[in-house]
C-alpha cells in the first residue's frame, strides 16, 4: 500500500487478521496488503499476527493486535455514504452480524467498531434551505436506527 494520505490504525486484541478479512468481505473495493508478525522481541508471541494492512472503499487502514488494554467506542465512528436504500441495507446488515443497532443511523459492529450508514440524500434533506423541511427530516432521522429514504422522502415532503 502506498504510504502517502493517512492511514488509520484500529486496536484489535487478537482478532485483527479475522477483521480485516471480515472487513474485506463486505466492502466490494478492497484489497489486503502485508501482514506482519511479531517476532522473538514481542511483545506478542512470536509468529502471531502484529499488523495487517487492508483498504476499503480507498481508506488505508492497520490492523493491530495490541492487546486488550484499549477499546473501542462511539468517541470514532466511520459514514459510509450510501447512494440508494439498497446500498444502506446491505452495509446495515453485514454490519450488524453479531453487532447491535445503535441510533441515527449508527451501529456497532462485533467488534465493537462504530459505523454510520448514511444514504446521500439525508445529508441533503436536513441541509435544505427550507427550516421546517429540514426540522421535520431532522425530527424523523433521530427517530430511527437504520434509515429508511423513503419515510425521510415522506417527512421531508410534508406527507
Amino acid at each position: 500500500m502506498a504510504t502517502d494520505g493517512f492511514t488509520t490504525c484500529l486496536w484489535f486484541d487478537g482478532q485483527a487478521e479475522e477483521a480485516a478479512h471480515h472487513y474485506l468481505s463486505i466492502f466490494k473495493d478492497s484489497k489486503l496488503g502485508r501482514i506482519g508478525r511479531y517476532t522473538e522481541a514481542g511483545p506478542g508471541p512470536a509468529g502471531s499476527v502484529m499488523v495487517v494492512e487492508f483498504e476499503l472503499n480507498g481508506q488505508k487502514f492497520v490492523a493491530l493486535n495490541g492487546g486488550p488494554e484499549f477499546t473501542f467506542n462511539e468517541a470514532v465512528s466511520f459514514q459510509i455514504h450510501c447512494a440508494d436504500q439498497d446500498e444502506v441495507d446491505y452495509y446495515w446488515n453485514r454490519l450488524t452480524e453479531g453487532g447491535e443497532e445503535v441510533a441515527c443511523g449508527w451501529l456497532k459492529d462485533k467488534y465493537g467498531v462504530s459505523w454510520q450508514v448514511v444514504p446521500a440524500r439525508l445529508i441533503e434533506m436536513i441541509g435544505d434551505e427550507d427550516p421546517e423541511k429540514a426540522r421535520r427530516t431532522t425530527a424523523a432521522m433521530f427517530g430511527m436506527k437504520k434509515f429508511d429514504i423513503a419515510a425521510l422522502e415522506k417527512v421531508y415532503a410534508g406527507e
